[in-house]
């Protein structure tokens, strides 16, 4: 047999080495075109990233202070408030961190967003259109801001989304009726803003996924209430209070679902009457509200099968009869009822409690063992409730005292309309006509008076009296927390509110050392049209004159002026200079025409402010023992460096308390705003901490 071996042309090799080199390099280029790409989408999200910082005006706690694009810098993935999945931003979270400024549209640009939350911030203009964009957002919550504009319509493109919140800000317009397309929505929170129009009868084709509907508080929602929403079988909480409905209650609506939880239709224009077998159709409610409507009828004797009702409001309708003298566990039926005074909020829900439970949680409120402290017009105590945990503090009313219902009132109306991380947040109050509450949440570390003025209860040695010492650090973020909450008392609430009594006792510590603004017992709301400059070119702000504690009230208001954030702007100046002084301005050294105002002024200098100093300060400073007798290079380089951060301090020290003079100069003419105030003192603090040297 002869066998033949195929010989091939060396051009054959060649050319197939030129093939395989071809589909290498391809598949390299391919590679690296690729890589290309990914680390392309990184570079567009740290770009967006960027884009959303420079929106922000303010940022008090430095949350975005890892956000650059310098090349040095960490990975965005490592940035505060960032989380990746891969390399992509899939979750940006910045809840609760005092940001002030806008939303930037390029926010869009994050194209594997998931969760989006700036909840409980203080951030303003319009929801950008670039939202639409998201198209894996599953969590978005935006409430607590003063964002402005209408929900942008081309949101519906959203179509995985399962949690909206947009409550508590200032959005107009209409519900988008698009929202019924959201198949997955488990949440939708718009409450306390300003929408208009009726509620889209599509949201009923969201009939297996959402539990929460609250649009509650928005007051100018109208219209019937569609009957498509008794589709909603899975709804745990429905909201609707506070607006301009009208009609009869669907009848579908009263058996909407067996797990429903909450009912509110409170301070509405709706009649009709509630059906006898409510309590069949509708047995784990814990909530039931209409309310402040026209409803008329018998009040059904079937609210006794509802075993796990907590709170039952009928008040103002016409209802005829008499109410049913067995109610099962209804305990807001007591003759002393808890009367809930913020919005429903999908304002956290505090279980409603009655005045044996408050008595009974604060030990009969016990002045030797739960007494926190006495003001004007109540005294607070300290109380555990039944099946809570967390202590409250439990604010009762001297009723015997004249003004004390009015103040109730005034603290009731500012707390209702009022929100901001530095304020201190009311959780219910209880009202009758011979017993009227505020509860709280306990602030764990007390007031800034407790810190700056310990008593012997406060402190048994000289030991424990070191650990109550506020560092200098730690008064300067208690000054930029109060002068944010005052800052937005006066510019940022629809209505301008003046507080009227700032002093230490009335700002309160929570576990955190961060400031809480209380007791609204004599805060007054200005007109609309208000405008500091009023004040300053000699125009009443108020016809109406107060009061507020002697050496912290400003002079105009003891000669017979009127209210206007500039008193407010006084109070803040003393509270300042009490801080870094020690002294408080009903001090026995200042008489014979010496005040704490003049006393600091006279010290307002770097090379004299030592000397007015609180004491407790000055430990700060001499804590670093730099008295060796050896003299050789490095004590020297100590003792020079000691030396700069001395003389840093006193300037430190020195501006601050120069804010605390001008603020509370004795003409209001010579004070300045809250605004400018708030700018003031970050920049004293940043100069502590290092920024912007």
């Amino acid at each position: 047999m002869e066998i033949k071996l195929l010989a091939w042309h060396p051009s054959s090799y060649i050319l197939l080495l030129v093939s395989m080199l071809t589909l290498i390099i391809s598949y390299k280029s391919t590679e690296i075109h690729c890589l290309a790409a990914v680390n392309d989408n990184n570079s567009n999200d740290r770009l967006a990233l960027i884009a959303f910082k420079r929106e922000i005006t303010q940022d008090p706690l430095g949350i975005l202070s890892s956000w650059n694009n310098r090349s040095n810098s960490l990975h965005l993935c490592e940035w505060r408030g960032v989380t990746c999945s891969g390399s992509r931003v899939s979750v940006l979270d910045l809840n609760s961190q005092g940001l002030v400024g806008s939303i930037s549209p390029y926010i869009g640009n994050l194209s594997f967003l998931k969760d989006f939350f700036l909840y409980n911030n203080s951030l303003n203009g319009e929801l950008p259109q670039q939202i639409g964009r998201l198209l894996r957002l599953k969590r978005i919550d935006l409430s607590y801001n003063f964002l402005k504009g209408e929900i942008p319509e081309n949101i519906s493109n959203c179509s995985n989304l399962r949690n909206l919140e947009l409550s508590n800000n200032k959005l107009v317009g209409s519900i988008p009726h698009k929202l019924g397309s959201f198949h997955n929505l488990i949440t939708l929170g718009l409450h306390d803003n300003n929408l208009s129009g009726e509620i889209p009868s599509s949201l009923g084709n969201l009939s297996s996924s959402l539990t929460v509907l609250d649009v509650g508080y928005n007051f100018n929602l109208k219209g019937r209430i569609p009957s498509t929403l008794s589709q909603l079988t899975s709804l745990k909480i429905l909201g609707l209070d506070s607006n301009k409905f009208s009609g009869i209650v669907p009848s579908s609506l009263y058996n909407i679902s067996s797990s429903l939880e909450v009912f509110s239709l409170m301070d509405n224009q709706l009649h009709g009457s509630i059906p006898s077998d409510i309590g069949s159709t509708l047995p784990n409610l814990t909530y039931f509200s209409v309310a402040v409507n026209n409803f008329t009828g018998t009040i059904p004797s079937s609210f006794s099968n509802m075993s796990k009702l907590e709170k039952l409001q009928l008040g103002t309708n016409n209802f005829v009869g008499s109410v049913p003298l067995k109610f099962g566990n209804l305990k807001s039926l007591k003759s002393k009822s808890v009367l809930p005074i913020m919005p429903l909020d999908v304002s956290i829900r505090f279980k409603g409690v009655s005045y044996n439970e408050l008595f009974k949680a604060t030990n009969g409120f016990n002045d030797s063992t739960n007494l926190l402290g006495k003001g004007s017009f109540g005294s607070v105590y300290k109380g555990v409730l039944q099946d809570e945990s967390n202590p409250v503090a439990v604010k009762v009313l001297h009723l015997q005292q004249r003004g004390a219902t009015k103040s109730f009132i005034a603290e009731c109306d500012a707390l209702r309309k009022v929100r901001h991380r530095n304020l201190l947040r009311i959780l219910t109050c209880c009202s009758s006509n011979d017993f009227k509450a505020l509860v709280f949440k306990f602030m764990a570390n007390g007031s800034l008076e407790n810190w700056l003025h310990p008593t012997m209860s406060d402190t048994n040695n000289n030991d424990q009296l070191q650990v109550k010492n506020l560092n200098l650090k730690r008064r300067l973020n208690i000054a930029v927390d109060v002068a944010s909450a005052v800052k937005y008392l006066h510019h940022d609430c629809e209505s301008p509110l003046v507080h009227c009594d700032l002093k230490p006792s009335n700002v309160l510590l929570d576990d955190d050392l961060v400031a809480r603004v209380g007791d609204f017992g004599l805060a007054k709301f200005l007109p609309h049209t208000y405008n500091d400059s009023r004040q300053l070119n000699g125009q009443d702000a108020s016809s109406i004159a107060i009061k507020g504690s002697i050496g912290y009230v400003s002079p105009e208001y003891g000669m017979g002026g009127e209210v206007s954030t500039l008193g407010d702007v006084y109070s803040y100046g003393i509270l300042l200079l009490e801080m870094f002084t020690g002294k408080r301005p009903t001090d026995d050294m200042f008489k014979d025409g010496l005040d704490i105002h003049n006393f600091s002024k006279m010290h307002a200098f770097p090379e004299r402010v030592l000397d007015i100093v609180d004491s407790r300060l000055l430990l700060e400073l001499d804590g670093e023992d730099l008295h060796n007798n050896e003299t050789n290079n490095y004590n020297m380089r100590r003792c020079e460096r000691r030396n700069r951060e001395r003389h840093t301090t006193r300037k430190i020290l020195a501006s601050i308390i120069e804010i605390g003079v001008i603020c509370s100069s004795e003409l209001p003419s010579d004070r300045i705003n809250m605004n400018e105030i708030l700018v003031d003192v970050q920049a004293v603090k940043n100069q502590f901490l290092g920024i912007g040297m």
